[in-house]
C-alpha cells in the first residue's frame, strides 16, 4: 500500500520499535507510526522512550524523527513510542474536515478546483479554484452543507488505486503539489473516500491525498468558517474551525447575532430586515444632515467681509467646528456668485485654508503664498486648493489674506 503506516493505521497511538539510526537528536526507526509533516498536515507530537519528539519529516532513508535531546537509548535497541493522543485526533478531524467541506464545493461551486491546504493548532485553511463568486451566501452554504455531511454520519475509508486508474477518474480530487504523500513515487495512489449517507447513494466527496483521517464524519463535531480571503486570482480561501475553537466560535458569533438583534429591537428572524431599514435610515439622515451642515457653511461663508485687493472681489473669514472637505465644497459652490474669490480659515492651533476662485486669482497661487509664509503645506489648481498644518492663529492668516502681507 502506499502512503506513512500513520495515514493506512491513524488509531495507532503506541508501538514498538528498533532504533536503526542515531545521528544526534535524529532517530530512524524500524517502522513508525508518527505522521511525518507532509501535503499541510503537521507531524505528529509524542515521545520516544520517554524523550520529547519535536519534529517528523520524511526523506529517502524512511522517518526522521528529531528529538529535544539526545536520546538515552542506543542504535538496534527496542523503544517504546507514544504519539500525542489529542493532537493526532484533532488533525484527522481537521483533516477529514477539509474534504467535507470540499464535498460542499463540489455541489456549490463552479469549476472547482484544488489550490491547497494547510492545518495548525487553531484553524484549517483550504484553497479553492472557482469561477463562482464566494459571497456571504455561498459561504453560509459551504459551511451549512459541511455541518450536514457530518450530521449524516458519513463513512469514511481510505485504499491504494493504480495511478493510471485514479488519474482516469473525475470524480477524484488531486492536488498533486501539497497531497505529495498520496503519490510518494508510487504506481498507486492512495485514495480517501468521503461515501454516502443513509439516504443517498453518492459518495460526498472522493480525494487522493495521504493524511489522517477519522472512520466517519460524525466524528469530526461542528465545523465553523472563520473567514474568507482572496490569495490570488481565481482562487478563495476559507479558514475555519473544528474542535472546542469551533465550538467557541459559533458561540461567539451567536453571542453576537442575539445582541445585534437586542440593539435593534428585533428578533433574530427579522434581524436582517431590520438592519437594512436601520441602514437606510441612517443614509437618509446622513444626507439630510450634510444638506444642512452646506446650508450651514453657506450662510457663514455669505457673512465673511467683502474686500477688494488686486481688482478681486475677495471674502473672507474664519470658520469652526467643520470639516475641510465640507468647506471646501460649500465654497466651490459659491465661487463667483458670492465673491471673486473666498478665503476660509479653519480656527485652531494648527489652521487650515480653502481657497475657491473663479480662476483669474490661482487659487493654488494663493495657498503657496500662505504656507511660505505661515509653513504648512497644501496645493491644487487655479479654481480650487486648500492648506494645513500653518503655525500662526487664525486671526493673522485672515489679515495675511485681506493685505497679502
Amino acid at each position: 500500500m502506499t502512503g506513512q503506516l500513520a495515514a493506512r493505521e491513524p488509531s495507532v497511538r503506541e508501538f514498538e520499535a528498533t532504533i536503526e539510526r542515531i545521528e544526534g537528536t535524529e532517530v530512524v526507526l524500524s517502522e513508525s507510526y508518527f505522521y511525518a509533516e507532509s501535503g499541510g498536515q503537521p507531524a505528529d507530537r509524542g515521545t520516544i522512550s520517554g524523550t520529547v519528539v519535536v519534529n517528523v519529516q520524511a526523506d529517502a532513508d524512511g522517518i526522521v524523527h528529531t528529538l529535544a535531546e539526545p536520546i538515552d537509548a542506543t542504535e538496534g535497541e527496542t523503544v517504546t513510542a507514544v504519539i500525542d493522543d489529542a493532537f493526532r485526533t484533532y488533525c484527522m478531524r481537521a483533516h477529514t474536515a477539509s474534504h467535507a467541506l470540499y464535498g460542499a464545493g463540489r455541489r456549490l461551486l463552479d469549476d472547482l478546483g484544488y489550490g491547497g491546504f494547510d492545518i495548525d493548532e487553531q484553524k484549517v485553511r483550504v484553497d479553492f479554484t472557482t469561477t463562482t463568486d464566494i459571497d456571504d451566501e455561498v459561504l453560509v452554504d459551504l459551511e451549512r452543507l459541511t455541518n450536514r455531511a457530518v450530521w449524516e454520519s458519513r463513512p469514511v475509508s481510505w485504499e491504494a488505486v493504480p495511478t493510471a486508474e485514479a488519474t482516469a477518474m473525475d470524480e477524484i480530487a488531486f492536488n498533486t503539489k501539497t497531497e505529495e504523500g498520496a503519490m510518494a513515487g508510487s504506481d498507486e495512489v492512495r485514495v480517501v473516500t468521503i461515501g454516502a449517507a443513509a439516504d443517498d447513494d453518492d459518495p460526498w466527496d472522493v480525494a487522493a491525498c495521504g493524511g489522517t483521517h477519522v472512520r466517519n464524519t460524525a466524528e469530526i463535531g461542528p465545523v465553523s468558517v472563520l473567514s474568507r480571503s482572496n490569495p490570488g486570482e481565481g482562487m478563495t480561501r476559507i479558514e475555519f474551525a473544528v474542535g472546542p475553537t469551533g465550538i467557541d466560535r459559533l458561540a461567539e458569533v451567536h453571542g453576537a447575532v442575539r445582541s445585534a438583534a437586542g440593539a435593534a429591537g428585533t428578533n433574530l428572524g427579522d434581524l436582517p430586515e431590520t438592519v437594512s431599514r436601520l441602514r437606510s435610515e441612517r443614509e437618509s439622515l446622513r444626507e439630510e444632515v450634510n444638506q444642512l451642515t452646506s446650508e450651514l457653511i453657506s450662510r457663514e461663508l455669505a457673512a465673511f467681509e467683502s474686500i477688494q485687493r488686486d481688482d478681486s472681489t475677495w471674502a473672507i473669514g474664519t470658520l469652526d467646528g467643520f470639516e475641510t472637505n465640507e468647506v471646501g465644497d460649500a465654497a466651490r459652490d459659491a465661487a463667483g456668485d458670492l465673491a471673486d474669490v473666498i478665503a476660509a480659515v479653519g480656527a485652531g492651533n494648527a489652521p487650515y485654508v480653502v481657497v475657491a476662485s473663479t480662476g483669474d486669482v490661482a487659487a493654488g497661487d494663493v495657498i503657496d503664498d500662505v504656507t511660505a509664509e505661515f509653513g504648512g503645506g497644501g496645493g491644487g489648481s487655479p479654481t480650487f486648493a486648500q492648506g494645513g498644518g500653518l503655525s500662526a492663529d487664525p486671526a493673522a492668516v485672515v489679515e495675511y489674506l485681506r493685505t497679502g502681507r
